[in-house]
């Protein structure tokens, strides 16, 4: 959502082969919007994303902030509490997302459920915060 791209990909087909191709548009797509860095995305987190956003039929899923480099993670630790010295984001493990069809605690509840890693609330920014590592929620 910081940059205002749009990209439809199949980055699996029918088989169940990745396309390389693919991957690397969605590692340029999450890049840290700040610096520009790109890190390789978790396929677990890409395959969590697409499951989500096939169990609510979403044409499209919104990222707010995918892979966050160390020194945007640190300069975003300044002005907030909230953010985690050791984030999933700066892995390429996690993801902020919206589905403009699903109302936010909706979305997280149903991520809950699948135990799949993390979950965050941001009830009053409408996102959520879905990552891979150890099954906590806040």
């Amino acid at each position: 959502m910081n940059t205002g791209e749009v990209k439809e990909l199949l980055y699996r087909d029918i088989q169940g082969f990745y396309n390389q191709e693919a991957l690397r548009e969605i590692n340029a797509l999450l890049k840290c919007h700040y610096n520009d860095e790109e890190f390789p995305i978790s396929l677990k987190l890409i395959e969590l994303i697409d499951h989500v956003q096939d169990h609510f039929e979403a044409d499209k899923v919104s990222v707010i902030s995918g892979y966050r480099s160390p020194e945007y993670n640190a300069r975003l630790r300044k002005h907030s509490r909230r953010v985690a010295s050791k984030s999933f984001h700066m892995k390429g493990r996690a993801m902020d997302i919206k589905l403009a069809e699903v109302p936010s605690l909706t979305l997280r509840n149903y991520v809950i459920s699948l135990q799949s890693g993390g979950v965050g609330y941001y009830g009053r920014n409408r996102f959520v915060h879905v990552d891979t590592g150890p099954v906590r929620r806040w």
